[in-house]
């Protein structure tokens, strides 16, 4: 089966991770994947490339679709001549669909939701746009694949066709996330923290939702009654040049006690190396560190928004968002269990993640999905 999967970028991102590790997994026996990009190759394009899976890439700008890219978009549709066209994030959605209208073959359409939608206001203008546009069209897809049970809700009270929801959760390499002794001490060396310094990490790109302010807030008022405790942040813009971060930081007297690491490609090393991980979120849909770091056998504290309670389950803390002394509080809480209590927990939540997000289980439900949609297309053409 010819799959085509249109992504709006390549840029470093989680739904583009997402979309590596399937097509990394994917039994190229029976499907035969190609993607395209509708703006660039970015981090993520020769990485995709070099599994033996071709790239197209169609130019757009940021914002600013023009006629010529929407005719190479559908010109390569056409010469490919796929099975199946696999959207992935709204612009892609939206692309695929508009595309297929030029093909006039029998093929199906699957959208691809990686995001959470608590409000239209909180989005930058162009993108509220394209989400409405893609609820006019919901029902037009065979099926919508949300990452997230809390999306697809949100999705289907701003209109998405409720028919059409399938829930893929994300997979996790649980063979790479895995606890290490060694990633624990590299890491206080590079830092240049003691051996017995107890690490706090936050991992994510810099944005108002990942909520930034609230981690340290609640980094501020821990370190009122642990002073051997250390914060490792790392992502994209989570670094001293961001002067919005930097300035909070020196305001909040935390300068020697913060490591902003900035975008990194060990994020498994990361990980494996702290005593307590975090998301401070104020939404999120399905937070792949979250996962990564129960997968390293690290116990959690998350903001109770999108699927985070869900995926911590008992492994960990939940709390509400906005809420610098409940992160503070969740956190003590961690610390004052002890060494051999959060191994417990985090003995828990590895364990957990390999029963219900493995990488390997999530693949396989997308090619039964794909299966699935196939055979109703074969019957339906006999």
């Amino acid at each position: 089966m010819k799959i085509i999967y249109i992504i709006t970028g390549l840029s470093t991102g989680g739904a583009e991770v997402m979309l590596y590790k399937l097509l990394s997994r994917i039994d190229q026996e029976r499907f035969s994947p190609v993607v395209i990009s509708l703006m660039d190759r970015g981090t993520w394009g020769d990485r995709i490339a070099n599994l033996g899976i071709p790239v197209y890439t169609i130019g757009m700008k940021q914002g600013k679709p023009k006629l010529v890219n929407i005719w190479q978009l559908i010109n390569i549709i056409r010469q490919l001549k796929p099975d199946l066209i696999q959207g992935w994030m709204y612009h892609g959605n939206l692309a695929a669909q508009f595309a297929r209208l030029f093909i006039f073959r029998q093929m199906s359409v699957l959208w691809n939701v990686r995001h959470s939608l608590y409000a239209l206001d909180l989005e930058k203008p162009g993108t509220t746009i394209i989400i409405k546009l893609c609820a006019q069209f919901s029902n037009f897809p065979t099926k919508i694949i949300y990452n997230s049970q809390n999306s697809a809700k949100q999705h289907e009270k701003s209109g998405y066709g409720i028919e059409k929801t399938c829930v893929i959760p994300n997979g996790f390499e649980t063979e790479k996330f895995t606890p290490s002794a060694k990633a624990r001490l590299s890491l206080r060396l590079e830092l240049n923290t003691p051996e017995n310094a107890l690490l706090i990490g936050l991992i994510g790109r810099y944005h108002p939702i990942k909520d930034h302010f609230n981690f340290l807030q609640a980094a501020a008022l821990l370190l009122n009654n642990y002073s051997n405790v250390q914060f490792v942040l790392a992502g994209n813009k989570v670094d001293w040049q961001n002067h919005i971060l930097s300035e909070l930081i020196h305001e909040l007297g935390l300068v020697k006690q913060i490591h902003l690491l900035g975008e990194r490609h060990d994020i498994h090393r990361l990980t494996a190396a702290l005593d307590i991980a975090s998301s401070s979120s104020s939404g999120e849909g399905f937070p792949n560190v979250i996962g990564e770091a129960m997968s390293c056998g690290v116990p959690c504290v998350v903001t109770d928004v999108g699927d985070s309670a869900w995926i911590v389950s008992d492994t960990g803390k939940v709390i509400p968002p906005s809420d610098p002394e409940a992160l503070a509080n969740a956190w003590k809480a961690l610390i004052d269990i002890g060494k051999e209590g959060r191994e417990a927990l985090g003995k828990a939540a590895r364990a957990r993640v390999i029963e219900c997000f493995s990488l390997d289980s999530i693949v396989a439900q997308y090619e039964a999905l794909y299966d699935n949609v196939l055979a109703k297309k074969t019957k339906f053409k006999g």
